[in-house]
């Protein structure tokens, strides 16, 4: 018995200084990194075109991180153009991103982001298929909703400002499952 408490006297100084330390590890393990998946609804000079997106982010400090987007195109759309008809795509994008957080609520951020991504598309006239890549300065706005401390919704708006001029610009609306590891 004696040994017993002599044992539970010598643990107690190192199980209060792991009670202590329980919640530094457990905010030690928010590393910021975040991902998201979501649909992207792409609209340029009449040609509608969707892809599936996925985002993957850190937040570097409260109100500042960085993100790479990928997507892939789902949707396709005919185009009219000059009476002359053809199927436009965007088979795929990517993007990377500086990323401003405004906290308004604990549960609500407001999202704005510049950054600078490639887009590749399809095009087929008159049974001829060609492909084609644009770089683009983007930029936009966003929010997200926080259901909990992991799990979230994120709707943004961005602009994609194609560098070549054959390319039209993109305004660009994305709906996303949010997800913070």
């Amino acid at each position: 018995m004696k040994t017993l408490m002599s044992a539970a006297v010598l643990a107690a100084p190192v199980v209060a200084m792991a009670v202590a330390a329980a919640p530094s590890l457990s905010h030690a393990q928010d590393t910021g990194v975040y991902g998201t998946l979501g649909y992207a609804g792409s609209r340029a000079e009449g040609a509608d075109t969707g892809a599936v997106q996925g985002r993957l982010g850190a937040k570097l400090t409260p109100h500042f991180g960085v993100e790479g987007e990928l997507s892939g195109g789902v949707k396709d759309d005919d185009i009219d153009t000059n009476g002359v008809r053809s199927n436009i795509e965007q088979t795929h994008s990517a993007a990377v991103y500086g990323v401003g957080f405004l906290p308004v609520t604990p549960k609500i951020d407001l999202i704005g982001r510049v950054g600078y991504g490639n887009t590749q598309f399809k095009q087929t006239l008159a049974g001829v298929e060609s492909k084609f890549d644009a770089d683009s300065v983007n930029y936009g706005v966003g929010a997200q909703y926080k259901v909990d401390d992991k799990n979230g919704v994120r709707v943004d708006y961005t602009r994609q400002q194609f560098r070549d001029n054959d390319a039209a610009d993109a305004n660009v609306v994305s709906v996303g499952y949010a997800r913070k590891f």
